[in-house]
């Protein structure tokens, strides 16, 4: 499973891809008003620079033509971009539309199985099941990324599951367990996914043995 992370500050991207643990960036309008910025293309194009492998950029027109033309403005920062759209019936029109011209889309705000069927069919190249939100009104979340990895099995969709809207580590770990191509994570939940407390207290018996051995030279 791959690792994106969630965001749309320039600063984390920096810090977190000295890892070398990030394959992507995902970002929203709502990561980018969060940072304060209203300039999105550039953000893309900052985002673009630091990172090799999909960036997602969601669109923010409304009408048909409109999207179409703005899909096509941010495809073209650099050809790693890729338009989210949300899952609706204009959502599935255009991905189909967009795909004629070779712009990848990530179908974004899925929330069933069906709706997933649809973007693989209308020729999504991701789609963004929200894990944390359909935890939050009572569903299982992760057993709808785990419905969609086996239908997409099953029928060899090339489409990838992006397991989105992370909440915390275990998160991360059901969405391998489910055969997730990817989770998309916040820097927080990426942080937490390294940390343990028994590592530190390792960190700290080894220090502190070695200065032991070190006092008695």
């Amino acid at each position: 499973m791959r690792i994106f992370l969630d965001t749309a500050n320039i600063d984390e991207i920096k810090s977190v891809m000295k890892c070398g643990v990030v394959a992507g960036v995902t970002t929203n309008p709502s990561l980018l008003a969060k940072e304060g910025r209203s300039d999105y293309a550039a953000v893309i194009k900052e985002i673009c620079g630091l990172v090799a492998g999909p960036v997602s950029a969601e669109v923010t027109s409304e009408g048909f033509d409109s999207i179409i033309a703005e899909a096509k403005k941010l495809s073209a920062i650099a050809p790693n971009v890729v338009i989210k759209i949300p899952a609706t019936t204009k959502g599935l029109e255009l991905t189909h539309e967009l795909r004629k011209d070779a712009i990848k889309v990530n179908m974004t705000l899925v929330f069933s199985a069906n709706q997933a069927i649809l973007a693989a069919l209308a020729g999504a190249a991701f789609v963004s099941p929200f894990v944390g939100r359909l935890d939050d009104i009572g569903h299982d979340g992760m057993a709808v990324v785990k419905d969609i990895v086996d239908i997409y099995k099953t029928y060899n969709f090339s489409t990838e599951v992006i397991a989105a809207s992370i909440r915390h580590p275990l998160h991360c770990i059901a969405a391998a367990k489910a055969g997730a191509h990817i989770a998309t994570v916040p820097t927080k939940v990426l942080k937490q996914m390294m940390e343990h407390p028994l590592t530190d207290v390792g960190i700290a018996r080894f220090a502190a043995d070695w200065k032991g051995v070190c006092a008695k030279k």
